[in-house]
């Protein structure tokens, strides 16, 4: 928890100083807050969703930045005490004119006391927008596919389908 806290603070930080999107500058995204599936993915009678944070810079060709996906006590899933997501951003791409970005890198995927995958390759799009309007969708590329909460089972991937934000907000600008 304090991880994603200093990741959402530096995420922030990161919104304030930098400057508006142009076609000649960097495009930033960022923000954070906790997300909702509106379903049951797993199939033990509550509601999931996640705990998030993004900061990341596009510019001159180059993508940087974090991104995490965290799901533990109150946003459990597939019966796990702790699932999280956390990665390096160095691709993808984003567009301020239309509030969308996709970043793409490797992650670390945290399973609490079944284990930790270092290494692992990871795309999320973010629609920007706060609450009831932000979106965010989650695909651990080449693990996990058909586990529950996999909205895409036999392409070799775990594709969570999209989350939509309940508190905080992404922005790309």
């Amino acid at each position: 928890m304090r991880r994603l806290r200093i990741v959402l603070a530096a995420s922030f930080a990161a919104a304030l100083v930098a400057p508006a999107a142009t076609a000649d500058q960097s495009v930033v995204v960022s923000g954070g807050g906790t997300g909702t599936f509106a379903a049951d993915l797993d199939g033990d009678g509550d509601v999931d969703g996640s705990h998030f944070g993004v900061g990341a810079i596009f510019g001159s060709g180059t993508a940087r930045g974090h991104f995490e996906c965290l799901m533990a006590g109150n946003a459990d899933i597939l019966g796990l005490p702790l699932m999280a997501v956390e990665g390096k951003v160095t691709g993808g791409s984003a567009d301020a004119a239309s509030g969308t970005a996709r970043l793409t890198g490797i992650a670390t995927v945290n399973l609490g006391s079944e284990g930790a995958f270092r290494g692992v390759p990871y795309e999320v799009r973010l629609w920007a927008g706060g609450a009831e309007a932000g979106r965010l969708q989650l695909t651990v590329i080449g693990a996990f596919d058909g586990v529950p909460g996999d909205a895409i089972p036999g392409n070799g991937n775990y594709d969570l389908p999209v989350e939509t934000v309940a508190t905080g907000q992404i922005r790309v600008r």
